[in-house]
């Protein structure tokens, strides 16, 4: 490179040929540099026709741009380069224009057509960089072309190109608002991308340009909320921000509803003697109220806006976890809220800047939901090494969150603080000790005893800053702390901070009469030195002698006349008025008779005592996490958060055609582009599509049924059948409160699935044959088994199918119900090779144990491939709850599912089976209030509206049973009648499976031994000598996963108990000739007994 040396030369450093050059450059050390011609080797360079020397101009050049150093005199020369045909020359030139286009906007503008061919390269990056590059060029004239770009951009077949394009948007409108219209049709059609990677960016565009433009969000609002887990973090943020402000203008307040419901319980509570006393028309009158009241019911769009912002909270981005906390405080119901708490505090460890933020934020939190940051108080104790401003932010929310329980930690925190060298900070902490004595009245004597003992403190400041609380806390009980106002009148001669003196005069003068005898003597020596006192105390000492004037003339009224007439020819004008004042109203003449009668009453009137309150009361109507909360004054461009409305807007709005929907069925790929789902993974039917997928919303969250008889009456038959459906499908969960942490990962969500999928297509099969029940329900389990696992592996069919709301899916037309349940093939269906039996283990599956551990990278769901392979669906068949005639016609079954119940992984999940058999409906079906053992505890499935007579209906409810057999029993309620049931389990249902290698098997069995070990021997029958009738055996009895063993004759399973979590390793000896051997370890020994006699009377039979 024959330019290189010379470079080297010219810059006067030492750097090889071809190598940058970043130290020695005269110009970026000295002010004056006279080597003028430094630039001439680049511009050589740029001239040459060889593209190794150009492209090794432009990586220096833009080296110096990196570095912060001028290199806008080399314009002419990079831009006569943007037509060159190297690509990478090219796009350093682009990024060399984007940053001096708006500096050298004439020599831009004659490249112009160059730019406007580069919109039509193929490499798709040049035509992004050209169009960047256009819109940096701030010339009015050249608005249209930059108008015909954008618009071509938007259509553009790469997603990136379609990212700069929104980028592009607030430029032109920023330099041309007159073509605002034009630019909101770009935003809608961009709006309507399903790439994550255009999501943020177009949403940025919509704030800038068009933020009272709500209903271009109305269709995209769902399909925003499912890609928001997949943008870029700062499209997050600015998602987020859009979508609270959404929210707060389309659904009802949640909170509102939950405040009218608890005081109507409370009224229902204290009056039901004096509504039991009232006539029948009274009774009339409230039964007519009450439809009036209606229930709160979360709309489901306003729950999918919950659930999928909620993992965002486990995001390593600050801004992110900062914004989802923002709209659960502004969105979520009160008792969802706390879920906050935790990804907040955890923001805590970060740099000081972001903790100054964060703090600020939860601040604010913590005057309102006080609760949900209470079990984090010590996560704001005060190191030594933050510094001041985070200090007392920290300090701000300690007294927000001090409560008669925490209270004596807190103030023995705050001793600690007090002996800090960081004057504001113990300031702050005295002031902060005030505001705990006057919130919590159980502490005010210990407070203001201790403010007392600090006035014997060296520092100045501290008894002065101590001084101030002491004076607003006596005002709250001035009588019984007479001596404490004495003690401060002795001070006078030692404190001269002003306000402190201030202080003290002013309580003296207001409670005088207390202190009768030293009144007097501290306005003598406050007299003597007058002259030499601040002006806020020389005000004091004025108000001191009216107040004694009036209450104790005969020792005073010298005193106040010769302070009056010091005053009177001060030198501030405040005083010298305030002394005249005073003087006539005070001393009776002959023009002012009529104001000194009344004097004692304006001076000495009672005066209500101050309250203390946090500086970020009234901060929570500025949005949080925005830059006004954090100035408390509204900044340029922020938009106020709207208020809840009255009345729900109409939800049919965000409903999208579904004939767009089925006209593009798509995946997304990794870098934005859209590939075709291939013909053999979609579905047989749309209808059975639709089936499949209606637990959606209703996942984990018990919303969907409430909802979807609130928005529509049913209409036909079809109708009410989906939706009694959905409703039962959505019973992992009737409480969000009760779980915070059922949907803590999408993946759960998704896995559950499965599990509703299947139970769907159970009920379908029984609506259909309702007297068949008992005969087909092995066969039912058969199909269902490997139905499971493919549903499960499914579940990355495209995203719009996915998310289709529960208001598509009751369209359903009534035929769809009576449709054969055609089997899906699926790659990682491992099932669908081996012919459908009653059986559900095979003995390839059983063998090809590796296999699925290889391919368990491969599922898209939490549940691994192996689970189905090795376990059986449910280990036992359906169990009779109730029987028929016990019921009046209901019969109820249950089965063990074996899955993961979604809302709780502790709790097992219990399918319930309901059918109808008598000539009426059954009404208001669900679970009464439980009386349970110590340790059970009960998640009840969503109520089922109806049932008609000759229907079935399947809900699904967890139960901790706390790893004991112990029956759980509870009430089954209808509208009319309640039944008492009872559910106890096989000790083999308390366990999930654990799948292990060998030697961890045997390391984990070796730490179980002795008093953790049980040991039985058997004879095995004849009949139970295959592997593959043992496996099942084993594993029908207990919830447990095959270990791969060595030898032949020795079978090994392995789980853990759902409640404790202990091992429960089972090994199996099952010698050619002579007993078998069967050995359990387990750290819980009852379990391990009961698991042994089970196992062994399962392979005896």
């Amino acid at each position: 490179m024959s330019a290189a040396p010379a470079y080297s030369e010219d810059k006067g450093g030492s750097a090889g040929p071809g190598e940058p050059e970043y130290g020695h450059d005269p110009a970026s050390g000295g002010i004056f540099s006279s080597d003028y011609k430094r630039h001439d080797d680049l511009k050589e360079m740029l001239d040459t026709n060889k593209d190794s020397l150009k492209l090794e101009a432009m990586k220096r050049i833009v080296a110096m741009i990196a570095r912060g150093k001028n290199a806008s005199d080399l314009f002419p020369a990079v831009v006569k380069n943007v037509a060159c045909k190297n690509i990478e020359v090219k796009k350093l030139v682009y990024v060399y224009l984007v940053r001096y286009a708006e500096e050298q906007q004439d020599l831009a503008l004659l490249s112009i057509s160059t730019f406007q061919r580069g919109l039509k390269d193929p490499n798709q990056l040049i035509r992004a960089s050209a169009l960047r590059v256009l819109s940096s060029i701030r010339v009015p004239i050249i608005v249209p072309i930059m108008m015909l770009a954008i618009k071509e951009a938007a259509s553009d077949m790469s997603p990136y190109v379609r990212k700069t394009a929104a980028h592009a948007i607030p430029k032109l409108y920023s330099l041309d608002s007159d073509q605002k219209d034009q630019l909101i049709e770009v935003i809608e059609k961009l709006l309507a991308d399903k790439t994550t990677l255009v999501a943020g960016s177009v949403v940025m565009a919509f704030e800038e340009v068009c933020p009272e433009r709500i209903d271009l969000i109305h269709k995209n609002y769902r399909k925003l909320c499912n890609l928001l887990i997949d943008v870029e973090e700062w499209g997050q943020v600015v998602i987020i921000s859009m979508l609270t402000r959404y929210a707060r203008t389309q659904f009802l307040s949640p909170t509102q509803n939950e405040s009218l419901l608890e005081e109507n319980a409370e009224k229902a509570f204290y009056g039901s003697e004096e509504d039991e006393a009232k006539g029948a028309g009274s009774e009339e009158t409230a039964a007519a109220a009450l439809p009036a009241r209606k229930p709160y019911v979360m709309d489901p769009d306003h729950r999918l806006l919950l659930r999928n912002t909620k993992p965002l909270l486990q995001s390593r981005s600050a801004a992110v976890v900062m914004a989802v906390a923002q709209l659960y405080f502004h969105l979520a119901p009160k008792a969802e809220v706390g879920v906050i708490a935790k990804a907040l505090v955890r923001l805590l460890r970060s740099h000081s800047e972001v903790q100054y933020v964060v703090l600020q934020n939860v601040a604010t939190m913590s005057i309102k939901r006080r609760g949900m940051f209470e079990p984090y108080l010590k996560s704001f104790y005060i190191r030594s090494t933050d510094p001041t401003q985070i200090k007392i932010l920290k300090l701000e929310v300690l007294t927000n969150l001090a409560n008669e329980t925490n209270i004596p930690t807190v103030l023995r925190e705050f001793q600690t603080y007090i002996r800090s060298m960081d004057k504001d900070f113990v300031a702050a902490t005295i002031q902060a000790i005030g505001r705990c004595a006057t919130n919590i009245g159980r502490v005010r004597d210990t407070c203001l005893n201790g403010l007392v003992q600090l006035l014997s403190n060296r520092d100045e400041l501290v008894v002065a800053e101590s001084v101030v609380v002491i004076k607003k806390l006596l005002q709250m009980q001035p009588a019984q702390h007479g001596e404490i106002i004495k003690h401060l009148a002795k001070l006078t001669d030692n404190i001269q901070v002003p306000m402190a003196r201030a202080s003290i005069l002013w309580l003296i003068g207001e409670y005088c009469e207390h202190v009768p005898r030293i009144a007097p003597d501290v306005l003598r020596k406050m007299a003597k030195s007058f002259t030499a006192e601040e002006d806020i105390v020389k005000l004091q000492v004025i108000n001191l002698a009216a107040k004694l004037y009036l209450t104790n003339s005969k020792q005073t009224k010298l005193l106040t006349q010769y302070v009056l007439s010091l005053a009177k020819y001060d030198q501030n004008y405040d005083i010298r008025d305030r002394a005249r004042f005073t003087r006539q109203l005070i001393v009776p003449s002959e023009q002012g008779g009529a104001l000194s009668r009344h004097a004692k009453k304006l001076f000495l009137a009672p005066k209500p005592a101050p309250v203390l309150e946090s500086s970020f009361k009234d901060r929570d109507h500025f949005q949080l996490g925005s830059l006004s909360h954090l100035l408390n004054a509204k900044a340029t461009g922020y938009q106020e958060l709207p208020d809840w409305p009255e009345e729900a807007p109409d939800p049919s709005v965000r409903n999208v055609e579904e004939e767009d929907l089925s006209l593009i069925e798509t995946h997304v790929g990794l870098l934005g582009e859209y590939t075709e789902v291939p013909e053999w993974t979609k579905c047989s039917n749309r209808e059975k599509r639709k089936e499949k997928e209606k637990p959606f919303y209703s996942d984990s969250e018990g919303e969907s049924g409430p909802t979807e008889s609130a928005d529509s009456d049913p209409e036909s038959e079809s109708e009410s059948d989906s939706k009694s459906s959905s409703e039962s499908g959505s019973g992992e969960s009737s409480s969000e409160s009760d779980n915070e942490d059922q949907d803590e990962d999408e993946e759960k969500g998704r896995g559950s699935e499965s599990e509703q999928s299947e139970e769907d297509d159970k009920r379908k099969t029984k609506k259909k044959v309702p007297e068949g029940k008992g005969e087909a329900s092995s066969s039912d389990e058969g199909s269902d088994s490997s139905s499971s696992s493919s549903e499960s592996e499914m579940t990355s069919e495209s995203e719009e199918e996915q998310l289709e709301p529960a208001s598509w899916r009751r369209k359903t037309p009534p035929s769809s119900k009576s449709a054969p349940a055609t089997k899906e093939i699926s790659l990682l269906d491992l099932e669908d090779f081996t012919p459908p039996s009653v059986q559900p283990v095979s003995p390839p599956a059983i063998v090809s144990t590796s296999l699925a551990a290889d391919l368990e990278g491969l599922t898209l769901t939490d549940s691994t491939l192996v689970p189905s392979l090795l376990s059986p669906v449910s280990g036992i068949g359906r169990q009779e709850l109730l029987h028929r005639v016990a019921g009046e016609g209901l019969a109820v079954d249950y089965t063990f599912s074996r899955q993961p119940f979604s809302g709780d992984p502790h709790m097992v999940s219990v399918h319930i089976h309901f059918s109808n058999s008598s000539d009426t409906p059954i009404k208001g079906l669900h679970v009464g209030t439980p009386k349970l053992p110590a340790g059970i505890s009960i998640q009840e499935f969503p109520e089922i509206e109806s049932l008609a007579p000759g229907e079935s209906a399947t809900a699904v409810m967890g139960i901790n049973f706390c790893d004991s057999t112990q029956a759980a029993n509870f009430q089954l309620c209808t509208q009319t009648r309640q039944f008492y049931v009872s559910i106890q389990p096989p000790v083999g249902e308390l366990m999930a499976p654990v799948f292990m290698s060998e030697n961890e098997f045997k390391k984990e069995q070796g730490k179980l031994m002795g008093m953790n070990e049980i040991t039985e021997k058997l004879m095995l029958p004849d009949t139970c000598r295959s592997d593959h009738i043992v496996v099942q055996k084993v594993t029908a009895t207990a919830n447990l996963g095959r270990v791969p063993c060595g030898t032949s004759d020795e079978y090994r399973f392995a789980g853990r108990t759902l409640t404790g979590g202990s091992l429960v390793l089972l090994t199996l000896d099952a010698r050619p000739a002579g007993a078998a051997q069967l050995t359990v370890n387990s750290e819980k020994m009852v379990i391990g007994t009961m698991l042994v006699k089970d196992v062994i009377q399962a392979l005896t039979q």
